[in-house]
């Protein structure tokens, strides 16, 4: 969809749709949707007047011009509250508000920036947020499936801003927020894919070509490359799976030694049987999601190279499937990572930390100011926070962790902060190794962070996304399915740093 920015009146454009908002219980429209409404002959104040028109969030009047205006329809969509509007009721403002034009089977839609007239909002943070929640609410996964009747598709959708001055913080909300849907797509792609498509090979392949249209560093390690560099933990996973594991590494500003350097790491377990821990069947597809992590730190680095942002920034992303084969690790093997550590294995389905180990290990001859892990790790941390609400966080140090969670707070890609003592450690003790990978049912998430602390010695946060990868129902600018959590949060914390 092709996205333009023009100054002057929302009523003169040549769009077919235009879209305007009101805040609850406003009695006069006022701004641009005030002179529409004005050249509309006060439609939209009838709407109002005779209570067919609240402003609730979400809601939505589609009012027919009949020639008053060049537009075949004008969306006017509610906001709710005034008070308790920010960039969040922007996206799903701007998603409600498109998805409709769509319904409608508009061509072309003009919209006003939402919140950043009346409501106070910043032109640049309001523009983007707008965009977002507009292109986002629109994804759809390119299924391999026959469909009688392709869904309609909106051509264009152009901002019209009255205030000039306005226009080059909008340019730069606009050229983030096309980044960011970039970043999301390629998550939410790679995740929705069947793991028969999106496998080791496939996702390092999909590195390197946007890796090298954006001049990244690219490396891609398969096992000979990983056992050179004594990745024990990632290769006694990989042992067993049918696909050939890869390690890719994506470097932003190689050789910038005066920018501060921050490593993003992702779990890419293209799927996860559970090994010989087998999982149970029931709902076992769910696991082509297990590289979510992966995906996440891909699509943030795609959006990182789009925006060209002034830091050294490493993406590393240790990807294979875990399998029950006749050479897959077993309970009992100890297994020495690429820090020396041994690990007595409890569970092969605690294959995550596994993966991950060895890939902080790697992170830390960048020297780093700062490494955030993304995993879909522990169904304990779903247990905790719920499907869909917040990402557990753990971290080394606080000025780290209160970015991140600011940085999820502006994107609503929220984060909740948990404990990381070493209390956790006890329950991994082992008798035949340095510790076990798996500390039992109680406390699975907090022992899961305790291991992997103990292949890091810098600034490290780590980020359970077990509950938001996947959402079971349409949910504003999320559809079901893959939701890119992560690369919104990244891309927010990475630009103020």
């Amino acid at each position: 969809m092709k996205i333009e920015i023009n100054q002057g009146n929302i009523q003169d454009t040549s769009a077919d749709t235009i879209i305007v908002n009101l805040f609850k219980d406003v009695k006069k429209p006022a701004g641009a949707t005030g002179a529409v409404d004005q050249a509309l002959d006060g439609a939209i104040s009838d709407l109002i007047a005779n209570g067919d028109f609240n402003g609730n969030a979400d809601e939505i009047a589609v009012l027919y011009p009949r020639g008053t205006i060049g537009a075949l329809r004008v969306l006017v969509i509610g906001l709710g509250e005034r008070e308790n509007f920010d960039l969040e009721g922007v996206r799903r403002t701007s998603a409600s508000a498109v998805k409709r034009a769509r319904q409608l089977k508009a061509n072309n839609v003009a919209t006003i920036v939402h919140g950043a007239g009346v409501a106070g909002l910043a032109a640049r943070g309001a523009s983007q947020a707008t965009i977002e929640g507009a292109l986002l609410s629109l994804y759809r996964y390119n299924a391999p499936k026959q469909e009688l009747d392709a869904a309609h598709d909106i051509e264009s959708l152009v901002i019209i801003e009255y205030d000039g001055g306005k226009i080059p913080e909008i340019e730069k909300g606009v050229e983030t927020a096309l980044a960011i849907q970039a970043g999301v797509i390629l998550a939410r792609d790679l995740v929705n894919m069947p793991p028969n498509v999106a496998t080791p090979t496939k996702i390092a392949a999909e590195a390197k070509r946007f890796g090298k249209e954006y001049d990244l560093e690219v490396t891609i390690g398969g096992r000979r490359w990983a056992q050179k560099r004594d990745m024990g933990a990632f290769l006694a996973v990989a042992k067993g799976a049918g696909e050939r594991p890869k390690f890719v590494v994506l470097e932003h500003n190689k050789d910038r030694e005066d920018l501060d350097t921050i490593v993003l790491v992702g779990k890419g377990i293209t799927f996860d049987t559970g090994g010989i821990s087998i999982k149970p069947s029931l709902n076992m597809e769910l696991m082509k999601s297990d590289m979510a992590g992966a995906a996440a730190v891909l699509g943030a680095m795609k959006a990182v190279a789009m925006l060209d942002l002034p830091l050294h920034v490493v993406a590393i992303t240790p990807l294979t499937e875990n399998m029950p084969d006749a050479y897959a690790y077993h309970p009992a093997d100890v297994i020495t990572a690429s820090n020396g550590k041994t690990i007595e294995i409890i569970s092969t389905d605690a294959e995550g930390r596994m993966v991950l180990a060895d890939a902080l290990v790697y992170a830390g001859q960048y020297k780093p100011t700062a490494v955030i892990d993304l995993a879909t790790l522990t169904g304990a941390c779903v247990v905790a926070l719920g499907h869909g609400v917040a990402a557990g966080l753990f971290s080394t140090d606080d000025d780290l962790r209160d970015k991140l969670m600011k940085a999820g707070q502006k994107a609503h890609e929220r984060l909740w902060p948990l404990p990381l003592w070493d209390d956790y450690l006890k329950s991994m003790d082992s008798n035949v190794a340095d510790l076990k990978n798996s500390g039992g049912r109680m406390g699975g998430v907090g022992t899961s962070a305790a291991f992997l602390k103990e292949f890091t010695d810098y600034n490290w946060a780590h980020l359970d996304i077990a509950g938001m990868a996947m959402s079971e129902k349409d949910n504003a600018y999320i559809p079901r399915g893959a939701t890119g959590f992560g690369v919104r949060l990244l891309v927010e914390f990475l630009q103020s740093w």
